[in-house]
């Protein structure tokens, strides 16, 4: 009985590492706690699930918790793009906080410009959306290298990872 004939192909997703994620939270964490200018605030950050929530006094604050957040997770390499934040809310008082999810899995309306993007270039390949993620297949390697660099050029506004290459 022959073998399946499979054509080589990889995952194209969007996936934030969130070991490292959580890793500059504690890290930001521990700086809001020990900087002078925070010295008697409620100011905080948050983790649960793939919402990070800043807890601030005032406007100015939020927004000195948010630069030292993403000073953080920039230094962990942590693409900024995987945050998509929300509009800041005052909770009583001067309070405010803010909810910025972190991006897992493409959505459907990247996922079709993905598809699209890839139809349009006439690279010889089949993209196909599969929950959060697009599958790339074609005959050649190189025609799917070719792929993974027009997607790098053309998506500019999410951090994709090309995972599961397979000859």
């Amino acid at each position: 009985m022959p073998a399946a004939i499979t054509m080589p192909s990889f995952d194209t997703v969007l996936r934030a590492n969130m070991v490292e994620v959580r890793n500059a939270i504690e890290q930001a964490g521990k700086e809001i706690g020990t900087r002078f200018d925070f010295k008697g605030s409620d100011a905080a950050v948050d983790l649960k699930e793939h919402e990070i929530t800043i807890h601030a006094d005032s406007e100015f604050q939020a927004a000195q918790v948010r630069d030292i957040l993403n000073a953080r997770l920039s230094k962990r390499s942590v693409d900024l793009r995987f945050l998509d934040a929300g509009k800041l809310e005052k909770i009583g008082g001067d309070k405010v906080k803010q909810v910025i999810k972190v991006r897992n899995g493409i959505d459907s309306e990247a996922a079709k410009k993905i598809v699209r993007m890839v139809k349009d270039s006439k690279i010889k390949v089949q993209a196909a959306i599969q929950g959060d993620s697009v599958r790339i297949s074609g005959g050649k390697r190189d025609d799917l290298q070719a792929a993974i660099a027009l997607l790098r050029k053309g998506v500019t506004e999410t951090p994709l990872e090309f995972e599961n290459f397979r000859d």
